[in-house]
């Protein structure tokens, strides 16, 4: 969701309403004391870091600033650099999660065809449980994103459910109890 989306123009308007529900998330992750992880490609900036990569799309000619402006990392969100689709692929993402004590993902962003997907691919063979809420996700057309959606639950297993069906905390509790049944 850091991102100018100039690859894929027809992704904005998806990402900037699916940025208001993913800043109410963030905020319902931090009332359950739950970490915060953003997942972001390097955009071809092979020596980068957060703060440039984040700072790249506040620019006052960035299409995509104002989505930007939404859900930007704060201070105490990690932020870990991909280089491909997969937030797993050659990231440090499968050694900070054990390190976090996750067990459970609930995954946001664009593109639901693309990037979501082939995390929560990777993430259901580590054998987490997954929630994608359908109204925190952007693609570029509600077509893909349904289709997407579509195989994550089926062939992963994923709950998707939008946040005002399901919210942070019931999720939380209700995975928590399966955990211990």
């Amino acid at each position: 969701m850091v991102n100018d989306f100039a690859a894929d123009p027809g992704l904005i308007e998806s990402a900037r309403t699916a940025a208001d529900v993913i800043s109410d998330l963030r905020d319902q992750a931090d009332a359950c004391e739950t970490p915060v992880v953003y997942v972001n490609d390097n955009h071809g900036q092979w020596h980068s870091e957060r703060s440039r990569i984040v700072g790249a799309f506040l620019q006052p000619d960035c299409p995509s600033r104002d989505v930007v402006e939404r859900i930007q990392p704060r201070d105490n969100d990690y932020f870990v650099i991909k280089p491909q689709f997969s937030g797993f692929y050659a990231t440090n993402l499968p050694v900070l999660l054990p390190r976090l004590g996750v067990n459970r993902l609930v995954l946001t962003g664009a593109a639901a065809d693309i990037c979501v997907l082939f995390t929560a691919a990777d993430a259901h063979m580590r054998e987490y449980d997954l929630w994608i809420p359908s109204d925190a996700v952007a693609s570029e057309s509600p077509e893909r994103a349904r289709w997407a959606l579509e195989i994550m639950q089926a062939s992963m297993g994923a709950e998707v459910a939008p946040t005002r069906a399901l919210p942070l905390k019931s999720w939380l509790a209700r995975a928590a109890s399966q955990s211990a049944s």
